[in-house]
């Protein structure tokens, strides 16, 4: 299964040249991406257009700058080597260690090879969510009325909560009271979607506790097979509710252009949901904004249109290499995924560059951070909580990644130097226990910080 995460604190880089190099903050302080999101826009037409202006590709593995290493790193280095061959991340292990200020390559350990990376997919699907539809994005659930019946309409929004359809519901009821209408049918469409499907690498068994089928319109996040007609039924006992008959059972149906508009819902800036995501690594809001990414780019709202549009962002507006990149879904459930280390070191390199903060901001707010209660890296995981990692609480900011088979772990930390580090380490096939492999990798990030020296 995924990982399953909570709200932590947030890491971000200050002025100084061209990145900033700023102390973590607390989640509830990112008030800093109140400025960035002003100015940032939707750049689908640049992304997909052709090449970018931007797209450098560092090629990491082949090409990479490779740092002079002053005595910190050299220690960091030769810990590392020895580390990696803890037996219990097993033999098929990779990793980076990158400069964040120099991009230069401190550390390398088989990094061009593609592992299956589980929940570090999240980490590409967010940056091409992002940069195609804009941080300040937001996705809209309507109810309209024609021919006796009003429609819940689905837009995308993973995020809808009872309370939201609730506030729907009494919009519709006083117009309908209005109108002096006191019956009426009710219908979900969620024709934004298409039907469901399994990704490659997929089964049946996923359904519906790591995933639920992926539809246009679901509430609290119900993990049913079918999340439309759930939350038509939701919506149909508010109605009554307030006063008003609903007229047989809830139906599927595609809404008229000549329906009435009667209500509407905008969810919360797309910034704030790619953070929940990260933090809770939820599969349902990552597939959910896979196709939505696909809509926005004109692309057809599957898991291969979805893919193929952030394999474009990545590569053609970033500079990201993608050899040996192979992505079938948005959560990182399937099985058949692989990411190389490397790759996954260069997305999360470019959130240290002032350029990309406007647009990519909410991924460096949104990753967790090591020993904190609530996240994918607290104890209540058995996270940081070591004699040799606990010295890193508080200093790692990173995406987990968990699946049989496969356990990830990419992201950020200031190391002894002070100089700020970017890391992605990835092992499969370990046939240790799940616990035991998360110790010794977390063992490593420390080993990156520098405090397990």
């Amino acid at each position: 299964m995924s990982d399953m995460t909570a709200e932590t604190s947030t890491a971000s880089f200050e002025p100084g040249g061209r990145r900033r190099h700023r102390r973590p903050r607390q989640h509830g302080t990112g008030m800093r991406r109140a400025l960035v999101l002003a100015m940032a826009v939707p750049v689908a037409s640049v992304a997909l257009s052709g090449p970018s202006a931007f797209a450098a590709g560092k090629g990491i593995g082949t090409t990479a700058k490779t740092a002079t290493l002053d005595a910190d790193d050299q220690q960091m280095v030769t810990n590392l080597e020895t580390r990696v061959l803890d037996t219990r991340l097993g033999s098929n292990v990779s990793g980076v260690v990158l400069d964040a200020e120099s991009d230069a390559t401190l550390w390398d350990h088989n990094a061009a090879t593609a592992l299956m990376p589980a929940s570090n997919v999240k980490l590409a699907t967010a940056t091409g969510a992002l940069t195609v539809l804009g941080p300040d994005h937001r996705f809209t659930t309507n109810v309209v009325y024609g021919d006796g019946r009003l429609t819940l309409v689905g837009g995308g929004d993973r995020t809808l909560t009872g309370a939201d359809l609730a506030e729907l519901a009494k919009t519709a009821v006083d117009g309908l009271k209005a109108a002096g209408l006191t019956s009426v049918k009710v219908a979900v469409d969620d024709s934004l979607f298409p039907e469901p499907s399994l990704a490659n690498g997929w089964n049946t068994g996923y359904y519906p506790d790591s995933v639920a089928p992926v539809r246009a319109l679901v509430v609290d996040g119900h993990g049913v097979d079918d999340t439309s007609l759930d939350a038509g039924q939701v919506f149909a006992r508010q109605l009554a509710a307030n006063g008003v008959t609903v007229d047989g059972n809830v139906t599927r149906a595609t809404a008229s252009e000549h329906d009435v508009p009667v209500a509407r819902h905008q969810s919360a800036p797309l910034s704030d949901i790619v953070h929940t995501m990260l933090k809770k690594s939820d599969n349902n809001i990552a597939e959910t904004l896979l196709r939505m990414t696909a809509l926005g780019a004109g692309r057809p709202a599957t898991f291969e249109g979805g893919t193929e549009v952030v394999r474009q962002v990545l590569s053609e507006r970033y500079g990201v290499s993608l050899a040996n990149f192979e992505m079938y879904d948005g959560s990182g459930l399937s099985r058949a995924d692989r990411i190389p280390a490397a790759t996954l070191a260069e997305i999360l390199e470019l959130l240290t560059q002032d350029r990309y903060a406007p647009t990519l901001g909410s991924i460096l707010d949104g990753l967790p951070v090591s020993g904190e209660a609530g996240s994918t890296l607290g104890p209540e995981w058995g996270r940081f909580d070591d004699v040799n990692s606990s010295c890193a609480v508080g200093k790692v900011h990173a995406k987990t990644g968990t699946l049989t088979g496969a356990i990830a772990l990419s992201g950020l930390t200031q190391g002894k130097d002070g100089k700020w580090k970017v890391f992605s380490f990835i092992e499969n096939g370990s046939t240790a226990n799940a616990s035991d492999i998360k110790d010794a990798m977390d063992g490593l990030a420390a080993t990156v910080n520098g405090c397990w020296a």
